[in-house]
Parts: structure tokens; C-alpha cells; sequence
């Protein structure tokens, strides 16, 4: 498995977050994960929230981002890389909404579809 600084610090942040969060908590956390069989690209794939680069993702890697309650949306892109062939599309990729309350945790899949990547949702593992 591979990992990386940002993969290993986005884990740590994760294990400081209980998975029983209560709603007094003034945040909500996002979790997306890349599994291998879902994009089958050795590409990067770019978390973009806001239409800011929050996180890069590799295959079987996961982040996770503490959110303040509000709606964000996420847009997914592949990235330029060390990977060869890894080029950007000409298209921006449609961005998905997604509404977090404060105690939320959510964990959402990359998936592969017609329209291009978007987020599923996935079951949590406590």
C-alpha cells in the first residue's frame, strides 16, 4: 500500500475524531475514499471542495476533512502527475452538493460513472 504525508496526516486527523460525535459539536466530517476496482486509473485523482484543491487521492488512500456545518460542493478531477498519460480533462467535472450538520460523519466512495468520477456513499467501519 502506498502512503503518503498528506494520506498519513489526514489518517491521524481522522483518529483524533470519535465516530460517536454528538450534534454540539461544531463540525461535521467528510470522509472519501478511493478503492482500486472503482477508478481504474493509476491517475491522481483531485478533491476539490469549494472549487479549492482540499486533497489528492492515489488508489486505496482516503481523506478525511473536518467541515463546519453548511453546504459544500465537491467536485472531483483528475490531476497532472508523475503517473504517465495523467492529463487533466478540457471539461471542469460537475460538482456534487452535499449538506453536513454539525456531528455529521460521512463516508463517501469514488466511483466511476457515464457523467465522469463522483462520490457514493459508503458504509462506515466502527
Amino acid at each position: 500500500m502506498r502512503w503518503t504525508a498528506l494520506s498519513l496526516v489526514s489518517l491521524l486527523g481522522l483518529a483524533s475524531v470519535p465516530l460517536w460525535a454528538n450534534a454540539d459539536q461544531d463540525y461535521g466530517v467528510l470522509i472519501i475514499s478511493r478503492e482500486r476496482l472503482e477508478v481504474p486509473t493509476n491517475c491522481e485523482v483531485g478533491v476539490y471542495i469549494d472549487d479549492q484543491l482540499a486533497g489528492r487521492l492515489f488508489q486505496e488512500q482516503a481523506l478525511a476533512f473536518n467541515l463546519p456545518p453548511a453546504s459544500v460542493d465537491i467536485r472531483l478531477k483528475l490531476l497532472p502527475g508523475q503517473a504517465p498519460g495523467c492529463l487533466p480533462g478540457m471539461l471542469v467535472p460537475p460538482a456534487q452538493q452535499f449538506t453536513l450538520k454539525a456531528g455529521d460523519v460521512r463516508k463517501y466512495r469514488i466511483a466511476l460513472g457515464k457523467q465522469g468520477m463522483y462520490l457514493k456513499p459508503a458504509k462506515l467501519e466502527y
